[in-house]
C-alpha cells in the first residue's frame, strides 16, 4: 500500500475538452473549461494553475505552462456510451455502460407513464417539462398550494423530479410516491436514471424555497464496483454530496449530504483531519447545477475560482501518504446550445506530497482506470467484469 487515505473529487461537469466521437452526441467544438475562461478573459485559480490544469488543455485562459512535481496530469477518456451523471461515476468505478439512460429532454414523459403514476397514488401531476427547479416551482408551486397536485419535470439528465409543497405533501408521502415512479420508471420504455424527490416550502412565489429534504431513488450500478472491492475488504468509502445516491447506497460505509460545493469542500477538510483508511469519494454539483445546464459562463467561473481557494485549503491539510484526485464525470459547456451536457474529456490531475517526478502523462482510455488504481493501491483483485487499467505513474513514482 502506497497511500491510506485516497480522496477522489469530482468536478461535476468541468469538461476539458470534446472527445473524438462529439459528433454522435452533437457535441462537436463543445470544451467547457475553454469557453469558459475565454468568457471571463481568463480564470484566476493559482491552486489549480501550480497543480498543471495548463496540462489538461492549454487552451484555457488564466494558467500557464508550469513544472509541477507533485501531481501528475492528463485527461481521461469516456469509454462508456454516454454523457450523463451515473454514467460517468459508475464507470470511474469500473461499470461500463454500454446502453444509455432514457431522457425526456425534448418531449416531456408519456402520458402512458403519467395515467400510471395518477392511478397508483391518487394525485395529479401537473408540468411535465424540461425546466430548472427553481424556476418551475415559481411557475407552478401556488398552483399547487391551492389543488394539491405535484409537479413532475425532467432536465438535460436521465431524471424524473416530483416537486411538492412540504405543507400540502407531506414528506412520508412525496417519498412514497416517489418509490412508486421509481418501480414504473424501471420498464425499458421508461428507464430513467433517478427519480428525485424535491420538496419545497413557502406560501407565495416570492419566498418558495427548495428544502435540504430532497432524495434520490436511484438505479443500483448494474455490474460490481471498485466502491464494493474495497468495502468488502474491510476499506472505508466515505461519500460527500450525491455520491451515496448515484450508487443507490452500494459499496457506501459513510455519507454526507451538502448544501453547496463550499459546504462540500469543508466536509471534505473535516474529513482530512480525521483517521481512516480507504477512499473519501467527492461530488461537487454546482458547477453543473447552478451553471452549466443554466447557461451561465460567468457564474461557472466564478463557482470553479470559488472551488480553487477551497483546494488550496484541503490541499494544506493532506498528509504524506494521502492521494488527491481530481477529476469530472462530463462536459456541461455553458456556451454550448441547448441546457445538455456535452461529451467531453474530463481533466485528471493526481497530487501526493511524497512525488518528485509529477509530470504530464499520456491520455487514459477510460475514466475506469481511476478506480483500477486504487484498488492496485490496496493490493485488491479486480473482478472479470470491472473494466479499467492501472496507472502506473501514480504507484511507482
Amino acid at each position: 500500500m502506497k497511500f491510506k487515505r485516497i480522496f477522489l473529487l469530482v468536478m461535476d461537469s468541468v469538461g476539458a475538452g470534446m472527445m473524438d466521437d462529439a459528433y454522435k452526441f452533437n457535441d462537436e467544438g463543445a470544451s467547457t473549461l475553454v469557453h469558459i475562461s475565454q468568457k471571463v478573459n481568463g480564470l484566476k485559480v493559482p491552486t489549480l494553475n501550480y497543480l498543471g490544469l495548463y496540462d489538461c488543455n492549454n487552451d484555457i485562459l488564466g494558467v500557464n505552462k508550469v513544472d509541477h512535481p507533485y501531481s501528475y496530469v492528463t485527461r481521461l477518456n469516456e469509454e462508456s456510451n454516454g454523457k450523463d451523471t451515473m454514467t460517468g461515476h459508475w464507470e470511474m468505478m469500473g461499470v461500463l455502460t454500454t446502453k444509455p439512460f432514457k431522457t425526456f429532454t425534448d418531449t416531456g414523459f408519456p402520458q402512458e407513464l403519467i395515467d400510471e403514476l395518477e392511478k397508483k397514488t391518487n394525485r395529479k401531476y401537473i408540468g411535465n417539462i424540461s425546466a430548472s427547479g427553481t424556476e418551475i416551482i415559481k411557475q407552478l408551486g401556488e398552483r399547487t398550494l391551492k389543488t394539491g397536485e405535484i409537479i413532475l419535470y425532467t432536465s438535460a439528465d436521465s431524471v424524473l423530479q416530483l416537486c411538492a409543497n412540504e405543507a400540502v405533501v407531506p414528506l412520508d408521502e412525496l417519498y412514497s410516491i416517489c418509490k412508486i415512479a421509481r418501480e414504473i420508471c424501471l420498464k425499458d420504455e421508461y428507464k430513467v436514471g433517478r427519480v428525485i424527490a424535491r420538496p419545497f416550502v413557502g406560501t407565495n412565489k416570492d419566498n418558495f424555497k427548495r428544502t435540504p429534504n430532497r432524495h434520490d431513488y436511484a438505479l443500483s450500478p448494474s455490474s460490481y464496483t471498485y466502491m464494493e472491492t474495497l468495502k468488502d475488504n474491510h476499506k472505508d468509502v466515505i461519500c460527500v454530496g450525491k455520491i451515496n445516491d448515484i450508487f443507490n447506497g452500494v459499496g457506501v460505509t459513510k455519507t454526507y449530504k451538502t448544501v453547496s460545493n463550499h459546504n462540500g469542500m469543508e466536509i471534505t477538510q473535516n474529513i482530512a483531519r480525521e483517521e481512516f483508511e480507504g477512499l473519501c469519494f467527492i461530488n461537487l454539483v454546482e458547477f453543473d447545477s447552478e451553471y452549466g445546464h443554466r447557461r451561465n459562463p460567468e457564474g461557472y467561473a466564478r463557482c470553479i475560482e470559488e472551488f480553487d481557494t477551497d483546494l488550496e485549503k484541503l490541499i494544506q491539510l493532506l498528509k504524506e501518504d494521502d492521494l488527491l484526485i481530481i477529476t469530472a464525470d462530463h462536459g456541461n459547456d455553458p456556451t454550448f446550445p441547448g441546457s445538455d451536457h456535452t461529451r467531453e474529456k474530463v481533466p485528471f490531475i493526481a497530487y501526493s506530497k511524497m512525488y518528485r517526478n509529477g509530470r504530464k502523462i499520456e491520455e487514459r482510455k477510460s475514466f475506469a482506470d481511476i478506480g483500477r488504481t486504487i484498488i492496485e493501491n490496496y493490493n485488491l483483485p479486480k473482478k472479470e467484469e470491472q473494466i479499467g487499467t492501472v496507472i502506473r505513474e501514480i504507484l511507482e513514482d
